[in-house]
C-alpha cells in the first residue's frame, strides 16, 4: 500500500502509524521526495485500510498490488508531468520532441546542430557525452569538457540538455550541466546508479533494458521514485529478439501497455528501436499514435560522417519533415 503522509505529521503520529502497520504484519519503508513523503507499505495479508486511514497525519491511502507502487497508475490516475522550465513540459498533455546526435563531436556540430533545434522550435537536444560502446575502440565521447561547451552554447540558445551518465561518480560533475540525465539501456538495471539518481533532483529518462521486460522497467523506475526523485520518464527503445533485419525490435505493444500501467511519461526512440534511417520517421509517427508523450531521435548535419550510428541518423532536412509530421500528427491525435 502506499500513504500519502500529511506535511507537518508529528513523530508520534508516524510511530503510531508504523506500529500499527507491523501489528498487522506489513514492513514499512519511508520515502521523502521533491513533492510529498510516502510511507509504503509491503504485507500479503488482507485488512481493511480504512483502520489505518482514520490516523493522524495520513493525508491518502491506497492499495497497490503491483510489485512495483510508487510508479503504478493504480494510486495516481492522473498523468505525471516534467517540468524542465521556461515553458518545456513533458507529459500530461505535453509532447515534446528531442533531436540531436549520438554523440557530441566537436564545437562546430553543437553550433549547427543548436541553431538547427531552435529554426525548428525544438526546445530539448540529445546528445552523448559518455558513450557506452560495444567496441572499446569506438569513439567514446569528450566527457565533461564535452558537456560544458555543449552546455555554453545550448543554454544560451534556450535549448535543454539530455545526456547519458554512466555511472554515479559521473552525476555530481555534470549535474550544473545537464536538464535530464538519461540512464541508458546497458544501466537499466545498474541498481547503484538508479540508487545515486534517485537522490537527484533532476528528471531521469530512464530506457528499457535490451532483453528487459516492462515490469524490470517500471521496478527499475521503482528504484529511482523510491530513493526521492519523481521526476522520471520511461523510454521504449526496442528490444533485442531472434530478428535480425534491423537493429532491434520496436515494441510498440509496450508504450500502450506503460501508458495503462504508470503515470510516469513514456517516450519513444524510434531511432534505436529499428537502427535504419529511412524507417526512424514511420517508428516515430506510429509511436505518436499509440499515444507517447515524446520521442527523441538522432540528427546530425552530415549522418555519413557522424562518429557513431550514422545509419540510424536522420539529416537535417530529413528531420524537419519529421518535425512537422510529428505536429500534425500531435493535432490530429487531439482530436480522434
Amino acid at each position: 500500500m502506499i500513504i500519502q503522509l500529511e506535511k507537518n505529521i508529528t513523530e508520534a503520529q508516524s510511530e503510531k502509524l508504523h506500529q500499527r502497520l507491523e501489528a498487522i504484519g506489513y514492513s514499512t519503508n519511508d520515502v521523502k521526495t521533491q513533492f510529498a513523503d510516502y510511507l509504503i507499505g509491503v504485507g500479503k495479508k488482507d485488512f481493511d485500510i480504512r483502520a489505518i486511514g482514520t490516523l493522524e497525519g495520513i493525508r491518502d491511502i491506497h492499495r497497490v498490488s503491483d510489485a512495483y507502487k510508487l510508479v503504478s497508475k493504480k494510486w495516481k490516475v492522473n498523468d505525471s508531468q516534467i517540468d524542465l522550465g521556461d515553458g518545456v513540459k513533458i507529459g500530461a498533455g505535453d509532447f515534446q520532441m528531442m533531436a540531436g546526435p549520438c554523440s557530441i563531436e566537436t564545437e562546430e556540430q553543437i553550433v549547427a546542430t543548436v541553431e538547427h533545434l531552435v529554426k525548428n522550435g525544438v526546445k530539448i537536444m540529445r546528445g552523448g557525452v559518455y558513450k557506452p560502446r560495444s567496441s572499446p575502440y569506438s569513439f567514446r565521447g569528450l566527457g565533461i569538457d564535452g558537456l560544458k561547451l555543449w552546455h555554453q552554447h545550448a543554454s544560451a540558445a534556450g535549448i535543454k540538455i539530455i545526456t547519458e551518465v554512466m555511472m554515479s561518480e559521473q552525476i555530481d560533475e555534470m549535474i550544473d550541466y545537464v536538464d535530464i540525465f538519461q540512464i541508458g539501456a546497458r544501466n537499466s538495471q545498474n541498481f547503484n546508479l538508479l540508487d545515486a539518481i534517485g537522490k537527484v533532483d533532476k528528471p531521469v529518462l530512464l530506457k528499457r533494458g535490451i532483453s528487459g521486460t516492462m515490469d524490470e522497467l517500471l521496478q527499475a523506475a521503482e528504484y529511482i521514485f523510491s530513493n526521492g526523485n519523481e521526476k522520471i520518464m520511461l523510454c521504449e527503445r526496442g528490444i533485442r529478439t531472434y530478428e535480425n533485419g534491423y537493429r532491434n525490435t520496436m515494441d510498440i505493444n509496450a508504450m500502450a501497455m506503460l501508458k495503462e500501467k504508470t503515470h510516469l511519461p513514456v517516450i519513444a526512440d524510434p531511432s534505436h528501436g529499428i537502427g535504419v534511417r529511412k524507417f526512424v520517421d514511420k517508428v516515430a509517427l506510429a509511436s505518436m499514435m499509440v499515444g507517447v508523450d515524446g520521442v527523441i531521435f538522432e540528427v546530425h548535419a552530415t549522418p555519413e560522417k557522424a562518429y557513431s550510428d550514422g545509419q540510424q541518423t536522420l539529416s537535417f532536412t530529413e528531420a524537419e519533415k519529421l518535425y512537422e509530421q510529428l505536429r500534425k500528427t500531435e493535432k490530429f491525435r487531439s482530436e480522434i
